[in-house]
């Protein structure tokens, strides 16, 4: 089946706004821990290629922070948040309230791969919370795993059990954000959610017609 051929664009907007409502209950979650407002937003929802996906993420060779957790259910699959290391830093020196923090600092403290780690616990969770209301499906995330490599590897490895099979993925644009005078901040990563190859058509199913049941 040519998923990216076959997916409607009622399925597309679907998907968009179940991204939409997971990051506002994910920016709420965030806010609470931070203590500030955050605010976030899905500008966009496509599907690409696993090729497509490495390059999404800034080459197979960018050392990048790469959360990776696997779909539970009624659907199974993989989930990955894709962070420049940039980016991953300037999150966790807001989350840890400390401004030394620095992610090649090796070794990374408990507490700062806890920050990060929570990270993709709270965007993974809030987004499968809204993707079970839109299809009806029992989703929940598994407990996220932090990595520190090159993409290429990163993703390599953990689509190592699906990729015989399959060759596409979901890809959501995160941009997470604060305002203020002190310690304002932009995150952009790349939320990646790939269903298992079985799970593909009853997903798709679900978007087309669950959402009327």
């Amino acid at each position: 089946m040519n998923f990216e051929q076959n997916m409607t664009s009622y399925q597309i907007d679907l998907l968009k706004e179940a991204g939409n409502i997971g990051a506002g209950h994910a920016a709420t979650a965030l806010s609470k821990i931070v203590g500030k407002v955050i605010e976030m937003k899905i500008p966009s929802v496509k599907m690409v290629s696993f090729g497509e996906m490495i390059d999404l993420a800034g080459g197979p060779e960018k050392e990048v922070a790469g959360i990776f957790l696997r779909i539970e259910g009624e659907m199974k699959g993989s989930m990955f948040l894709i962070l420049s290391l940039s980016q991953a830093e300037a999150y966790a020196k807001v989350m840890t309230n400390d401004p030394s923090f620095c992610i090649n600092t090796l070794p990374l403290t408990d507490m700062r791969l806890s920050a990060l780690r929570e990270l993709g616990n709270i965007l993974s969770g809030s987004y499968l919370s809204a993707l079970s209301d839109f299809t009806g499906l029992h989703l929940f995330p598994t407990v996220p795993s932090l990595c520190i490599d090159m993409a290429g590897a990163i993703i390599s490895q953990g689509l190592f059990s699906v990729s015989q099979s399959s060759d596409r993925a979901l890809v959501i644009d995160t941009v997470l954000s604060s305002a203020g005078n002190k310690e304002a901040f932009s995150l952009e990563a790349q939320f990646f959610v790939l269903p298992d190859p079985e799970s593909f058509d009853r997903l798709f199913y679900k978007l087309e017609v669950g959402f009327h049941d």
